[in-house]
């Protein structure tokens, strides 16, 4: 992600920026591309096609490099463009060099997936055909590492060590084949999951049988109204050690599909809270046996989380750990970033209200929970259309184009990997993630009031991480301006038979950018200055 800024005063004539990036680990050099043209010096190129920044700058104050590889060095060097698009010069330039994260650290690896199959990048690639009919390619594409990093987690453990799993839906091949092969080779493994029918026991348990684990699978849950962890704990030496959680669901959807991550913790304090909290849910106990262990097990910090990893287990007696995130939220300074994969509840809309954080972020599945068309969905509605619209919150609602060569871009499909949740999966939210002292919260739960007192489910608390806070904050932008743009496109309804491009201005594009606009705030958070 750049940021850029330029004093207000040197904006006049500025037709947009050139980004030129020099890989110093691969030894190359070159200006990224875009999509959009000036209408003068078009050369056109078929949809999908993308242009030198240098000759089509960007009219806008930000830019994400998607190419970017992790553990990689580059050097940005950012260049405002004046003059006429025929003849485009430079009047100032910044550079700045840096290393992307590599996912794995040794204390948190943090690994996405794609997330977006219906995207530019998917239909150019394989031609919006289901990965069943492209093969290994598109499911390595969408995977972006995630599927690696689960069966790398469980291929890791060697005989006499220990797996503890806990699934909501299990049943992907990929996972199930893994657990099989570490059991083949001496490892202790046993597995908790859902078993209420007919979702998701039915298909749990078909696939347990035909991955020769029925054995091993020793706690089938149907007392949790659901059971909705996706943790597996090692052991080494009868210690836990490391732990692999997120919200991503051990299935074809959840590792292909919607957005989603796995993250790795290699703090054994953290680890051993994960197997007691596994030992507890063995039984298949009632949520009245539960709650007052779990509530007791992690008891929520009064004020904010102690610096380093804590971890929140549900279902609890109460709300407090939901109240907790939210007055975590409350308390942003700077920025907050949420995901909402099944609404947003009133607890969170109030802090989208009149907290005092200058620029909010949400990034929904949908406007609501799953609701049947009526008067209380219009209501939920328009309750985040009242939210959304607001100087300080920007929201983006999951969504694909559905039109074929709009101003350059590809029609796109979905995987159907997925039935209920399309788009986003992922439950985290960031507070001040660019600040020194950011907070990650991240896990299985929804921020929903069944996911703190009647689901079971697990949550990360990570105060002080800078390098996660990055990671995290990289794929929300990442996945917020894939939807918003997304959205619009679909929300205003262009007329689907106009194929015509639309230019880059000729026009002062820039006074937006500044004032206190949207954009403004957009600007100072991400280049880090102050008007």
């Amino acid at each position: 992600m750049l940021g850029i800024n330029l004093p207000q005063d040197k904006c006049q004539g500025l037709r947009g920026f050139a980004i030129h990036r020099t890989d110093h680990t691969e030894g190359e050099a070159y200006y990224l591309r875009g999509l959009k043209t000036f209408a003068a010096t078009d050369p056109g190129h078929p949809a999908g096609s993308s242009v030198s920044t240098r000759d089509h700058p960007i009219q806008g104050f930000g830019w994400s490099d998607y190419t970017a590889k992790p553990g990689h060095r580059y050097t940005y060097r950012v260049e405002a463009l004046t003059g006429d698009p025929t003849a485009l010069t430079v009047s100032s330039d910044v550079a700045v060099t840096v290393a992307t994260e590599a996912p794995a650290d040794g204390t948190h690896d943090v690994y996405f997936n794609r997330g977006v199959a219906a995207s530019q990048a998917y239909a150019q690639r394989f031609g919006n055909r289901r990965p069943d009919d492209v093969g290994s390619a598109a499911y390595a594409w969408l995977s972006r590492g995630l599927a690696e990093a689960i069966s790398g987690f469980i291929g890791a453990t060697m005989p006499g060590e220990g797996l503890r799993v806990a699934a909501y839906e299990f049943h992907s091949p990929l996972v199930l084949n893994a657990l099989k092969a570490a059991l083949d080779r001496g490892v202790d493994v046993r597995i908790i999951y859902d078993a209420r029918r007919p979702s998701p026991g039915d298909a749990n348990a078909v696939a347990v049988a035909a991955a020769g684990l029925g054995a091993v699978a020793v706690g089938r849950r149907t007392h949790a109204y659901i059971s909705h962890n996706k943790f597996i704990v090692r052991l080494v030496n009868g210690v836990a050690t490391a732990i692999l959680t997120g919200g991503t669901n051990f299935s074809e959807g959840g590792i292909f599909g919607h957005s989603n991550v796995a993250h790795v913790v290699e703090e054994p304090a953290v680890a051993e809270q994960f197997r007691v909290y596994w030992e507890l849910i063995l039984t298949d106990p009632t949520n009245s046996v539960l709650k007052p262990q779990l509530t007791n097990l992690v008891p929520i910090p009064a004020g904010y989380p102690p610096v380093g990893t804590m971890a929140t287990f549900s279902p609890r007696k109460s709300l407090d750990a939901l109240e907790f995130y939210a007055r975590m939220a409350r308390q942003a300074n700077d920025s907050l970033f949420m995901t909402f994969a099944f609404g947003m509840h009133p607890l969170f809309q109030q802090v989208y209200r009149d907290s005092t954080a200058p620029i909010r972020y949400a990034v929904m599945e949908k406007k609501t929970r799953p609701m049947k068309a009526g008067p209380e969905r219009d209501a939920a509605e328009r309750a985040i259309d009242e939210l959304r619209f607001r100087k300080a919150n920007l929201f983006a609602i999951g969504s694909r184009l559905t039109r074929d060569r709009f101003d350059r871009w590809l029609r796109e499909e979905l995987t159907n990997l997925n039935v209920n949740v399309q788009y986003i999966h992922n439950k985290f939210m960031l507070v001040d993630p660019l600040s020194s002292s950011p907070i990650v919260v991240a896990g299985s739960a929804n921020f929903s009031e069944a996911s703190s007192n009647t689901n079971d489910e697990n949550m990360l608390v990570i105060r002080d991480n800078t390098r996660v806070a990055d990671i995290y904050l990289g794929e929300f932008m990442r996945l917020y301006a894939h939807h918003a743009f997304r959205e619009y496109v679909e929300r205003i309804g262009t007329d689907v038979s106009s194929t015509s491009p639309r230019h880059l201005t000729l026009d002062d594009w820039w006074p937006k950018y500044f004032g206190d606009t949207s954009q403004a705030r957009q600007r100072r958070l991400f280049a880090g200055v102050s008007d």
